[in-house]
């Protein structure tokens, strides 16, 4: 049976892992995962290939391209701390824009479909959720990078590019130096440790097992153009962190509302942002789970985990 070969860059990240999960489960793609690290953060029974490769390195880049040549790419190497991108501002353009731009021109070189990661936070958050024809106006430096790294794709590609959108990603995760959102609540409550959590941040939460659900459609359907990948649910942040509580079992109690003025944090967030995913669902068939039945499916899969048992998929 042919396979496509697919090159996932910034592989044993959040969303790099668990496509390496899903798409090495599949017989019709030849995968190759790579990360800076030198080696996967996976173990177990994956049937995966990994390299390391640093995508700000052009040369070793041209290499990995030479040897694999990828008919497929998904970057998901970035560098997505809001706060640290407006601290590094260099490392930050490096990553977010002008590797972007070098992997779109190594994908135009050779034919292959370039699929991009991108965020909501391109966009103000004065007027969300957004479509994808919403003009981007970011506020700060991590969404100007990402804002870049579009645009970069789009210079270079002419055709084969989709550009993913989407925002506060979490899921399964191994070795990861910062937890994502719902590990950063499960971890605080679960050691009785008070948090605070915004009121004026509304986002649409993503869980990383329909995401990547999502772009094996696009990939299926060979789609070109920007697509929102989120979940549904339109809520604050501080009603996302009680819905963790709940799923978790854990005392909502010691989760405090504040507002963006009372505690400012060094880079300006958006207000509302978050995505609509209409055309997504129309396009791509593309079908989230809920937020209770996705943070339900994280808890099981984390038990699972912890017992040392095998997870399968399946019944999603």
């Amino acid at each position: 049976m042919a396979t496509e070969r697919i090159l996932i860059t910034g592989a044993n990240g959040l969303l790099g892992q668990e496509l390496v999960r899903q798409l090495s489960r599949r017989d019709s793609y030849e995968l190759l995962a790579t990360g800076r690290d030198p080696a996967s953060r996976l173990k177990g029974s994956l049937d995966h290939s990994y390299k390391p490769l640093d995508v700000c390195d052009p040369g070793r880049t041209q290499k990995i391209f030479n040897e694999f040549s990828p008919e497929y790419v998904i970057n998901c190497a970035a560098m997505t701390a809001v706060d640290d991108c407006e601290n590094d501002r260099d490392a930050c353009w490096r990553v977010n824009a002008e590797a972007v731009g070098n992997l779109a021109k190594l994908c135009h070189g050779r034919g292959a479909h370039l699929i991009q990661l991108s965020t909501d936070f391109v966009f103000n958050g004065k007027d969300g959720p957004y479509y994808e024809h919403n003009r981007p106006d970011p506020v700060n430096f991590y969404g100007r990078s990402k804002l870049a790294g579009e645009n970069a794709a789009r210079a270079a590609c002419m055709g084969k590019l989709a550009i993913i959108r989407t925002n506060v990603v979490y899921g399964r995760s191994n070795g990861l130096s910062r937890p994502d959102f719902v590990g950063w609540v499960i971890k605080n409550l679960t050691h009785k440790h008070p948090i605070q959590v915004y009121t004026d941040q509304w986002r649409t939460p993503s869980y990383t097992y329909d995401l990547a659900m999502g772009i094996l459609r696009l990939v299926h359907f060979r789609k070109s153009g920007v697509y929102n990948l989120s979940g549904r649910e339109f809520l604050s942040m501080y009603e996302f962190a009680q819905s963790i509580a709940d799923a978790f079992d854990l005392d909502s109690t010691l989760i405090t509302p504040i507002v963006q003025q009372d505690k400012p944090q060094l880079a300006q967030r958006p207000e509302r942002t978050g995505l609509v995913i209409l055309k997504s669902e129309t396009e791509l068939d593309y079908r989230p789970l809920s937020l209770k039945e996705a943070l339900a499916h994280l808890h099981l899969r984390s038990q699972m985990t912890s017992t040392g048992s095998p997870f399968e998929d399946a019944w999603c």
